[in-house]
């Protein structure tokens, strides 16, 4: 019997925000995977473990959870004014699927400190020292976002005093505009409030009818009160990944909040996007024991958000979650700016399950419509390894 030899892949796998995945230039893939397709899933699965059953991707680069289940594709950008094109993939754990849908906002910190060392970005907009700002065309959403990067003797620099919670050392900050995010031309078409409204009654069998806000920006996102659904929104994981039936329960306010939004045609096509949307759950300020022991004031927080990432709640916070909350907040009415006190914002600081976060964004209603310039946040990120990846032929 022939055995093929493992083929090697120039990979770097690095952490942004409180993420982790597995870059890639296009120019490296093999030529088959340089395209979408099944060829190009087949390899990213592979690489990072999936399908396994067990559920750990022991074979694989992946940490068997939704935030270090990643895969990034960047090549030079034929776009004007845009540097790079970044191509985000959500690899499932236990099934055969990688969800393009969405894009992710914790790993956009690192695209631009991959671009600039992996030779993508021109020589000549890189300072020595001070602040490189990259250009990122999102293609999954069709999105801009715009990266400053700081560069210390003509290379990133990755380490510094920056801290963000849900991420155990502190490192060099990546400041990222999120410019024009409710959709447009990306996922859920053309509207920011997909329903017409700010707030919406949803109808869940067995569940009740919800208040919800259902936006699309950053990435489409259902969010509830944490009220209505039995929590307090001071809840760490376990409180809720160990329920099997409280997964069902978002599960199923996810796939009726999808057929609300125009995302999916049949309620049982949301098997079909795990990524998209997320659901949200939010309170107003209380204090609580973050998921490292740091104590969390109610006056720490403008209000409580927690949020569910491919079936799990997530540890800390999505990055593309964080812009929907950030843009829910500006805009007075909906769920997130009620929690948050009610009224005109252009920042706020939330709590999640491993500490708080600040985000801004930048509302105006224009011809009867509320639009956001951009939406902002900083994260970090860093190398944590760099050569290639073996994948069996």
């Amino acid at each position: 019997m022939a055995h093929l030899p493992q083929i090697k892949v120039p990979a770097v796998y690095m952490r942004g925000g409180t993420s982790k995945g597995v870059f890639f230039r296009l120019q490296d893939l093999p030529e088959a995977a340089q395209v979408p397709g099944a060829a190009r899933d087949a390899l990213l699965m592979r690489v990072i473990g999936s399908p396994d059953p067990y559920g750990k991707h022991t074979d694989g680069m992946g940490g068997a959870t939704s935030s270090t289940s990643k895969t990034v594709i960047i090549s030079k950008s034929a776009r004007p004014d845009h540097d790079v094109d970044y191509l985000f993939g959500q690899v499932s754990i236990d099934k055969p699927f990688i969800d393009w849908t969405g894009n992710c906002g914790n790993l956009s910190a690192a695209v631009g400190p991959f671009a600039i060392a992996n030779g993508l970005i021109d020589t000549a907009r890189i300072p020595r020292d001070g602040i490189a700002t990259v250009r990122i065309w999102q293609a999954n959403i069709g999105k801009t976002i715009v990266a400053h990067v700081p560069m210390t003797d003509g290379a990133v620099q990755e380490t510094g005093d920056f801290e963000l919670d849900g991420v155990t050392f502190p490192a060099a900050e990546v400041a990222l505009e999120f410019m024009d995010p409710a959709a447009d031309e990306g996922d859920g078409g053309g509207a920011m409030f997909p329903t017409g409204s700010v707030i919406d009654d949803l109808e869940v069998p067995g569940i009740g009818t919800l208040k919800a806000t259902m936006i699309n920006a950053g990435i489409p996102t259902i969010f509830v009160e944490a009220e209505a659904i039995g929590y307090k929104g001071t809840e760490l994981q376990d409180a809720i990944n160990s329920d099997d039936k409280a997964l069902a329960m978002f599960e199923t306010i996810r796939a009726h909040g999808a057929l609300r939004m125009g995302l999916i045609e049949r309620l049982e096509d949301i098997s079909k996007r795990q990524h998209t949307p997320k659901v949200a759950f939010v309170a107003k300020p209380a204090g609580y024991v973050a998921s490292s022991g740091k104590q969390v004031g109610a006056a720490d927080v403008d209000l409580l958000v927690r949020a569910m990432s491919m079936g799990k709640l997530h540890h800390a916070m999505m990055g593309t979650a964080a812009v929907a909350i950030g843009t829910a907040a500006a805009i007075p009415g909906t769920l997130v700016n009620l929690a948050a006190g009610g009224g005109e914002k252009e920042a706020v600081r939330f709590g999640h399950p491993s500490g708080t976060l600040r985000v801004g964004a930048q509302a105006a209603l224009v011809d009867g419509q509320w639009v956001v310039k951009k939406a902002l946040m900083s994260r970090s990120a860093r190398v944590l390894m760099e050569g290639w990846v073996r994948v069996p032929g």
